[in-house]
């Protein structure tokens, strides 16, 4: 009886070495380490429907990491695309160089510079007629000619120069007096500020930024204007 004792003692005691061995519980460091961060319930939390956040409502949770959204904006630009001014010099010069009433008076077209314009002819009559044909095939090319700065015909010897140049981008005081309007006339909130040669426009709602658009458009201003970059 002694000795069936004893050995049941010791099949125990191996069982227990086992259970201890297979079922021994992580180190306290290894399972804190594996628990998600929580924060106390008084901390606005993510109600995860949809809704945004809530005020705590007991227990714990995890807080929303949705920050506030990016204001829209655009950027207000005077530019003038040389590709299509060069296709209306071309034109302009075949015409004057094929037209009944431009024949022997020497009218020309060329440009004088990255953004200048030469013309000229024998007469000062012939000198502005050039111009004007110059003007419309500006016009139909797209080109504003509020982005053509043209001259009155000068003298030099027997023959009539007009000089023009082409407008690229927003002058200082133009760029001034177009955000006054904006701060003036826009919806409260909208925002415009000069960077260079143009400006940035930006408001809380898309709605108001259209706003703005039909205001530029709508104003006789000096300066022809585009608008970009909306996002």
């Amino acid at each position: 009886m002694v000795a069936m004792t004893s050995v049941w003692q010791v099949l125990g005691s191996n069982q227990r070495r086992l259970s201890r061995r297979f079922y021994r519980p992580l180190p306290l460091t290894t399972r804190a380490t594996c628990r998600a961060p929580v924060v106390p319930a008084s901390v606005e939390q993510d109600t995860g429907d949809g809704r945004g956040v809530a005020p705590g409502t007991g227990g714990l949770a995890r807080v929303s990491t949705v920050g506030p959204m990016a204001d829209s904006s655009f950027d207000v630009v005077s530019k003038v695309d040389r590709q299509e001014v060069d296709n209306a010099l071309n034109q302009t010069a075949k015409e004057l160089s094929q037209r009944f009433d431009f024949r022997g008076t020497n009218a020309s077209i060329s440009w004088a510079g990255e953004q200048a314009v030469s013309l000229q002819a024998d007469s000062e009559e012939r000198v502005k007629a050039a111009l004007e044909v110059f003007k419309e095939k500006l016009i139909k090319r797209g080109i504003s000619l509020k982005a053509l700065d043209a001259g009155d015909p000068q003298a030099s010897g027997k023959t009539y120069k007009v000089s023009a140049s082409i407008k690229q981008g927003i002058e200082a005081d133009q760029a001034r007096s177009i955000a006054k309007r904006i701060r003036d006339q826009a919806p409260k909130g909208v925002q415009a500020q000069i960077q260079g040669d143009q400006l940035r426009v930006s408001a809380k709602k898309k709605d108001d930024l259209q706003a703005v658009i039909r205001l530029l458009k709508e104003a006789d201003l000096d300066v022809p204007l585009q608008f970009t970059n909306y996002r």
